[in-house]
């Protein structure tokens, strides 16, 4: 090859990371942003009007990810790792918008819980999944920081969206916000998903044939269920502090504007820890990146908990934001060094299916804990920071590795290029 010929191949494949970043970006900002952070918004209307308990508003995202995680997970990475990421992303942004105009139309339990089944589907499609797998083929060198790049369309997302929802709300009632937000992811995930190339069609690369990472090899290692269960721990703690938020919020008496900015502050402090993690999962160890975002989560929960003091909420929201930012981000960076890119896709279809359940479950448990009488999240908070904490436990017996060990570790098995 010419000089020439290797600059325009450089060239081209600079400006594809750039468009497949892009593509990320907004696939997370509008499915994750404003598909899951969104609905969580509406419940204290929700029960107002349906009257309907606080364990029952969280019970939809438990429900929807309970039987689409263990139904479409592993299918989802199967297909990824076969066909690639662009057709599943496509149905993702559909199936994500669908579902919060039919929330917005929903007034029973029964449509309640078919749309939060639709919004999983979604998230389990053109969620996190694709995109991690996307990111992990076009990025080696800088694959963390291009991680916490596009995972700031969460940050972005999230915390946009209970701004516009509060200023939708007040102008069109809340029915007609939430709807207006499916249109919009909609409009914001499909169109950049639709132009998506595979890498070796991009940059003239030749495709090596290459044998599929047998599913048990994955089973059958350990770190798998370390990386598995300690991850679930966190993200159920994470997920259920983000699903109670603002109704906690609102038992201090936070107005409607006051409980947006709050939550809005939350995560614009999240995009800042996926810069500052995943620029740190490129330095050191990634195990050790792991632990330190799992102590940030179990050590700003008691922020919640002591006498309130000026600036109080604030505080939490911005360390607990930087946890947030890194949690989701740092898991499939451990899995593709633990266990290398062929088999991401499954080993992270996996692990989503684990991640969903907890994130499903802990809230709504945390709904249960909620005494009434008193107004009182300290039994649910204190558990909590006890899963935080035992997530950094199981995640501490992963062994040290080193960018690309899962690769070698697989080609040593007879399954490498």
């Amino acid at each position: 090859m010419t000089g020439i010929q290797h600059t325009t191949i450089s060239g081209r494949q600079r400006s594809s990371q750039t468009y497949i970043l892009a593509t990320a970006f907004l696939a997370l900002f509008a499915i994750v942003g404003f598909a899951l952070y969104g609905p969580p918004f509406f419940y204290d209307f929700m029960t107002k009007e349906f009257g309907w308990s606080r364990s029952v508003v969280t019970s939809g995202n438990a429900l929807g990810k309970l039987l689409v995680a263990p139904l479409f997970g592993f299918l989802a990475g199967w297909m990824i790792d076969s066909y690639g990421p662009r057709k599943l992303m496509l149905t993702g942004a559909l199936f994500a918008g669908v579902a919060l105009i039919g929330l917005s139309l929903s007034n029973s339990l029964g449509f309640f819980y078919l749309f939060y089944i639709f919004n999983a589907l979604g998230y389990v499609f053109g969620g996190p999944l694709p995109c991690q797998v996307l990111i992990s083929r076009w990025f080696d060198k800088n694959r963390g920081k291009a991680m916490g790049i596009a995972y700031l369309g969460i940050g972005t997302g999230g915390a946009l969206v209970p701004l516009i929802s509060a200023g939708l709300e007040k102008n069109l009632g809340w029915h007609t916000a939430l709807a207006s937000l499916g249109v919009l992811v909609i409009l914001i995930a499909f169109p950049m998903a639709w132009f998506i190339k595979d890498k070796a069609q991009e940059t003239g690369e030749k495709t090596k044939a290459t044998a599929i990472v047998p599913i048990q090899t994955i089973l059958r290692n350990p770190n798998f269920y370390l990386l598995a269960f300690g991850s679930m721990c966190s993200i159920g703690a994470v997920g259920s502090i983000v699903q109670h938020l603002k109704l906690y919020l609102r038992d201090l008496d936070y107005s409607q504007t006051n409980a947006a900015q709050v939550a809005s502050f939350l995560m614009f402090s999240s995009l800042a820890g996926r810069v500052l993690m995943g620029f740190l999962a490129d330095l050191i160890n990634r195990k050790y990146v792991m632990i330190l975002i799992y102590l940030i989560v179990a050590c700003t929960i008691p922020l919640l908990l002591v006498p309130d003091f000026p600036g109080r909420i604030y505080l939490f929201a911005v360390i607990f934001g930087i946890g947030l930012g890194g949690d989701y981000m740092i898991i499939p960076l451990m899995a593709a060094d633990l266990f290398g890119l062929k088999a991401l896709g499954r080993t992270m279809g996996i692990i989503l299916v684990a991640d969903g359940i907890a994130e499903s479950l802990f809230p709504m448990l945390v709904g249960h804990l909620y005494n009434t009488a008193t107004k009182s999240y300290a039994t649910g908070f204190i558990f909590l920071i006890g899963l935080a904490l035992m997530g950094a436990v199981i995640v501490a017996f992963l062994p040290r590795t080193k960018r690309g060990d899962g690769k070698r570790d697989l080609e040593t098995m007879g399954l490498g290029d």
